[in-house]
Parts: C-alpha cells; sequence; structure tokens
C-alpha cells in the first residue's frame, strides 16, 4: 500500500480505527415528512455489515427520503437513525462529517462537477478531507478511476463528454475515494441499456465482495434485484412492509408485492436470472472437467 492510501485508511473516522460490530444502518420507528403530508411513518430498517440490500417501492413511497435521512440531509420528525451505531441526529458537526467520511454516495444523475474533470472531481474528496499532496492525490484519483473500469484518457475529459454509463462510472470513482464501508446507491442503472445496465451490476457486485462494502441500493430494476442483491426492502403504506431474500418476498400476500415481483416484468426477470444461474453452472461444470481430464504437469 503507498503512503497515500496508508493516510487515507488512517484518516479519523476510517475503518482501520473505528471498526465496530454495530451494523452499518439501523433506523427504528422513523417518521418522516414534508409540512402536513407524512411520508414515514413507524419505519424500521436494519442493514447488515456486508450485505447489498435493495429498496425498491412505489413513486412517492419515500426511498429516496429515506436515503437522504440516513446520511444527514434530512432530519426526521420522529424515531432513531444510526449509522455505525451513532446516532447521526445527535452528533456536532464535526462528529458528523467524519462518520460521513465511511460511506459514499451514488446519487441519480451523478452529480459530478460540469466545470470539472473527471479526475479532478475523483480528487476533490482527497483535497476537503486530507493532507495529502497533490501528486498523491491524483495518484489515488487515477486508481480509483481504474478501480470502475474507465480507460485511462477518461480523467481528463468533462462530464458532457462522457457517455451515461461513463458518467456512472466516474461517479461511482468519486463516491469509493476515500475506502467508504458503506455505499449508498439511487437508482444506479437508471438511464442505462440493458447492456449497460448489467455491466454496471457486475461491477458493484464485484467491488461490493472485493472491497467488503456494505451497500445500499434504490432501484426500481428488477433485473439489478436479482443479480446482485442479497436481501431487498419494501417500502409501502409508510413504512418497510417486508424484507428479505427475493424468495421469501414472492410468497408475500401483499398486494404490492405480489404485482411487484410475480407482475409480467417479475417473472420475465426471474427468468432471465435463472438462465444465467444454469449459465454460470454449465461454465463451471465444464471448468472442472478440464481440470480433471488435464494431463498432470500440464499449465
Amino acid at each position: 500500500m503507498t503512503a497515500a492510501a496508508e493516510e487515507v485508511r488512517a484518516r479519523p473516522g476510517s475503518k482501520a480505527v473505528h471498526a465496530g460490530r454495530a451494523p452499518p444502518i439501523q433506523v427504528k420507528g422513523l417518521v418522516s415528512a414534508f409540512d402536513d403530508r407524512v411520508i414515514h411513518q413507524d419505519l424500521d430498517l436494519t442493514v447488515e455489515s456486508g450485505e447489498v440490500l435493495g429498496v425498491v417501492g412505489g413513486s412517492g413511497a419515500g426511498k429516496s427520503v429515506l436515503l437522504n435521512t440516513i446520511i444527514g440531509l434530512k432530519r426526521p420528525e420522529g424515531g432513531v437513525v444510526k449509522v455505525f451505531g451513532e446516532d447521526i441526529n445527535r452528533l456536532n458537526e464535526r462528529q458528523m462529517e467524519q462518520i460521513s467520511q465511511r460511506w459514499g454516495v451514488l446519487f441519480q444523475n451523478g452529480a459530478l462537477f460540469s466545470n470539472l474533470t473527471v479526475r479532478e472531481n475523483v480528487a476533490a474528496p482527497f483535497f476537503e478531507h486530507t493532507t495529502l499532496s497533490r501528486g498523491e492525490v491524483y495518484e489515488l484519483s487515477d486508481l480509483k478511476i481504474a478501480l470502475t473500469g474507465l480507460p485511462p484518457h477518461a480523467g481528463a475529459l468533462k462530464p458532457s463528454e462522457l457517455s451515461g454509463g461513463m458518467r456512472k462510472r466516474a461517479a461511482l470513482a468519486r463516491a469509493l475515494a476515500l475506502d467508504p464501508e458503506l455505499l449508498f446507491l439511487d437508482e444506479p442503472t437508471s438511464g442505462l441499456d440493458p447492456i449497460g445496465a448489467g455491466a454496471f451490476d457486475a461491477l458493484i457486485r464485484d467491488l461490493s465482495e472485493s472491497l467488503g462494502l456494505t451497500v445500499f441500493m434504490i432501484t426500481h430494476d428488477l433485473d439489478s434485484l436479482y443479480a446482485i442483491c442479497d436481501r431487498v426492502a419494501v417500502l409501502a403504506d409508510k413504512k418497510v412492509v417486508a424484507a428479505g431474500p427475493i424468495a421469501e418476498l414472492k410468497q408475500s400476500s401483499h398486494p404490492w408485492i405480489q404485482e411487484y415481483f410475480n407482475g409480467p416484468r417479475g417473472r420475465v426477470a426471474a427468468a432471465g436470472e435463472a438462465i444465467s444461474q444454469e449459465r454460470a453452472e454449465a461454465l463451471s461444470q465444464d471448468a472442472s472437467e478440464q481440470a480433471l481430464t488435464r494431463p498432470r504437469g500440464a499449465s
């Protein structure tokens, strides 16, 4: 590990300093409202360490409001929101800054600075939160850009010069800049074609496994849910009405869940996942057979 990477790992609020056993996210009795309009009422949700949690719900169910409340952009009207065991609404400004460095956020539109290059966008968190030199910052920025699968020349481009998929990857590189433990994704595959969405799903799954990330992902994309989520939380009736693996949710009697997972689009997504699993099993079996039949000593 480079000296620059070591400083990022050892910064205040980093995983190396504050490894704990509390779930990354605990929400209890959450009440959210805008004036007289109640969005959430007595909402409970726990996200376990290392899991990829998908969050779904109908339009107006408050998915983005929930995300914004968890990361402190909206103060709840009631209930408790804990991140890494800390009640974020009881933290002072300095404590909030420290704990926020332990998570990264990919907003739906990417939220990249349009007048900065990709490299400068990714570098921004380093300049704001570390004392690294300019050379070290850009060295780490280039590593994050490569980590998300962007070609080296992409660092010199501005957001307007990127395709939709490349903008998503650039925004993801910035979200991962400070080596977060927790990653928030708001509709990460929105606006991408099926091939681009599938590639982005694979990237998120690979990164979550290789980096040990906990992922909180808002999505309406059934293919993404099947491809990368360990569990799915369903927002309806102003609360989380169910949370679990998709196979369990499909047995729910809740009308929205039935329509979502067992409706026409849900059945297509389930069939596609079954085909993908069959192909993966076939490839694995072929590889095993080739290993068994390979002459001893052959490489």
